[in-house]
This record gives C-alpha cells, sequence and structure tokens, in this order.
C-alpha cells in the first residue's frame, strides 16, 4: 500500500524514515483554524484528523500530524517574529509544559488517530540565553519557540514521554499503529 505524509516538515520526514522508507511527501493545504470548543489537549489530533482526511487517495495510507505545545492551557505557535518567541520563551522558562502530537492515518475510507504527549520542562532562562537562542534563527519555524533536536536542547532540562514525540513525530506509536493496521 502506498503511503503519503502530509506533511511539508523535513523533521517528521526524516522521522518517517525510520518507519519506512516507502512513503511520498504530499503537504495538506488545510485551514489549521481550531474551533473554540476544542481544546488546547485536543488540538494537535483535530488538525492531524483534518489533514490526514484532505487527501482523497485512494488505496493510499495517509498521514496528517500536527503538533502543539501547550503552557497554562495556551497552545504557543510558531513565533511570528523575535518579540514574539522571546515572550514564548519566557512564558517556558523554568516550567514544565506538554508537547502534543496528534498522528492520524487516512485508510481504506477510514481515520485512526492518536495523539501523544510529552512533559518538558525548561532550565530558567537568563535574557542572555533568550537572546542568545533567538541569534541563532533556529526557533522561528518551530511551535513554542524552540527546537529540541537543535541548540534549543541547552534549553530543557528534563522530558518524561516520547523524545521523538517532541520533535513532531511520535515514531514508536506510529509504526505500531501502521502495523495494527496492516500498513507496513
Amino acid at each position: 500500500m502506498k503511503i503519503i505524509l502530509a506533511s511539508a516538515s523535513p523533521r517528521r520526514c526524516e522521522l518517517m524514515k525510520l518507519i519506512t522508507d516507502r512513503f511520498e511527501v504530499i503537504p495538506a493545504n488545510v485551514d489549521e483554524t481550531i474551533p473554540e470548543d476544542i481544546s488546547a489537549s485536543e488540538a494537535a489530533g483535530y488538525l492531524a484528523c483534518k489533514k490526514a482526511a484532505a487527501a482523497k487517495a485512494e488505496g493510499c495510507a495517509v498521514i496528517g500530524c500536527d503538533t502543539s505545545v501547550v503552557i497554562d492551557d495556551n497552545i504557543l505557535g510558531k513565533p511570528a517574529d523575535e518579540e514574539d518567541c522571546r515572550r514564548m520563551l519566557r512564558m517556558l522558562s523554568g516550567k514544565k509544559h506538554t508537547v502534543y502530537t496528534g498522528t492520524a492515518i487516512a485508510v481504506n475510507g477510514r481515520l485512526h488517530s492518536f495523539t501523544e504527549a510529552t512533559q518538558v520542562e525548561f532550565f530558567k532562562l537568563s535574557e542572555e540565553e533568550i537572546n542568545w537562542y533567538i541569534s541563532t534563527g533556529e526557533p522561528f519555524d518551530k511551535a513554542g519557540g524552540y527546537g529540541i533536536q537543535g541548540r534549543g536542547a541547552l534549553l530543557v532540562r528534563a522530558i518524561c514521554g516520547d523524545y521523538f514525540n517532541v520533535v513532531g513525530l511520535p515514531a514508536a506509536a506510529l509504526s505500531r499503529k501502521l502495523k495494527e493496521l496492516g500498513v507496513i
């Protein structure tokens, strides 16, 4: 069965290669507005389902994903600019937050989804550390304004859960689900 990864994320593509090399990348083009009645913890799953369902690919398994960084019931998306990034890093400084990755698989006319949650704790960050990290340019295309797989790792005190979930694809859980569905 042909597998489509409905994501433009290079990080997801690399993680998908841990599972199989037999997939094609066709990013989903969907409105990512989250309805008001969807909680912060459910938002990533909602968007993942929307992305997987958007591709009407017969005889294929379409994988949609979305990652949300949530602190105090607030979703931190990708920073709009340096000041927005600074605001996010200050919010995360010295605290724990949750990274949710929703994953949905559309196969044979059915949608199968799950959401993984990983707790991440940041060190207390000085303004100098925040400014340094922003100056690297790394945080601007990442939810929450940091990338744990890059220099953002230096901001992280601890994690509890799946590391790859924080990167953007819960590879082990997805592999097991694809096997369960007979896709791989």
